[in-house]
């Protein structure tokens, strides 16, 4: 059974920056299309960003410029990178494993954006 463990969440104020990390012991990230999703209270969930797996990325419109999905090989992680954080950023963010057989979610990870 695959798991993938968010990290890296957590209080920011506006203004800051925080770091996302997904991991899986012995998940070969290369065969699935990556992303991160978020929910806020009382909201659908919502894509974020996506990396597939011929490296294109695509962002949310309103994280573009702000925020940066990226696989990190060595650690074989998928990260997030985000900046310019503001109070609309806070959610719960999950990633999102796909490929043409398998879905897999992680547990999720809050991220609160607040002064």
């Amino acid at each position: 059974q695959v798991q993938l463990v968010e990290s890296g969440g957590g209080l920011v104020q506006p203004g800051g920056s925080l770091r996302l990390s997904c991991a899986a012991p012995g998940f070969i990230f290369s065969l699935y299309h990556m992303a991160w999703y978020r929910q806020a209270p009382g909201t659908q969930r919502e894509l974020v960003a996506a990396i597939f797996r011929d490296g294109v990325i695509k962002y949310e419109d309103s994280v573009k410029g702000r925020f940066t999905i990226s696989k990190n090989n060595a650690k074989n992680t998928v990260d997030l990178q985000m900046n310019n954080l503001n109070p609309e950023d806070t959610a719960v963010y999950y990633c999102n494993a796909v490929n043409s057989l398998d879905v897999y979610w992680g547990q999720g990870t809050q991220v609160t954006v607040s002064s």
